[in-house]
């Protein structure tokens, strides 16, 4: 079964939204985003979240104190990178969970088995890594995450990833369940495909959750 992330909370009616709809993982963004919260936020936001939904923050090229203290202030159960950060930095963060991150770049008009190539060291870096999950993202131009947009996940089965997968990018009602057919993830992450004029909508995150678990219901019938 796909889990839900639902990422970029920064309302309290955004955790009462998730405490009502139950998604497995709620995303805080600590670094440079439209989406972007501070440490006191978070704290507030938290503290009203279910106990039973996991809390992942969210850093890219963050200073490596910053980073820990954040985590283990909030308590957080994963740590995700969006960033350079390299194994030594990742070895610091023991014993967070890591999420670490790459970016498929949509801007780009590569043939596919020249994207492929152009990954497939990045991704095996990555799955060396002391990590949990690799998350995989759209990036535009250099920006990764947040972009809106998705890649072509047939991309995917050319890769060999010995790490849980977590599918981000341009995710939403009416593509999830072709996405979670192609790549088989662990988690999906959803954000700007559950907004409406940036703002979370508790219609759109329920319609997208219903959506991956109807699926799975239906996989085992």
């Amino acid at each position: 079964m796909a889990l839900v992330k639902v990422c970029g909370i920064r309302r309290i009616e955004d955790v009462q939204f998730l405490n009502e709809l139950k998604p497995e993982y709620a995303g805080f963004v600590f670094c440079k985003s439209k989406r972007q919260i501070n440490l006191e936020l978070g704290a507030q936001l938290i503290e009203k979240l279910d106990k039973n939904i996991k809390r992942v923050g969210v850093f890219q090229n963050n200073p490596l104190e910053e980073v820990r203290n954040t985590a283990e202030i909030l308590k957080l159960d994963v740590i995700q990178l969006h960033g350079m950060e390299d194994e030594n930095y990742i070895k610091e963060l023991v014993p967070f969970k890591i999420w670490k991150s790459i970016s498929i770049d949509v801007s780009h008009n590569l043939k596919d088995d020249v994207k492929i190539k152009f990954y497939e060291d990045e991704i095996n870096k990555i799955c060396r890594y002391d990590v949990e999950a690799v998350l995989i993202d759209s990036g535009v131009k250099g920006s990764s995450g947040g972009t809106g947009r998705s890649f072509n996940w047939e991309l995917l089965d050319n890769l060999n990833i010995n790490k849980k997968v977590v599918l981000a990018g341009g995710l939403n009602f009416y593509n999830i369940t072709q996405a979670i057919n192609i790549v088989k993830p662990y988690a999906v992450d959803v954000s700007s495909g559950v907004e409406e004029s940036g703002i979370k909508s508790f219609e759109k995150i329920k319609q997208f959750i219903d959506k991956v678990r109807k699926q799975d219901i239906g996989k085992e019938i």
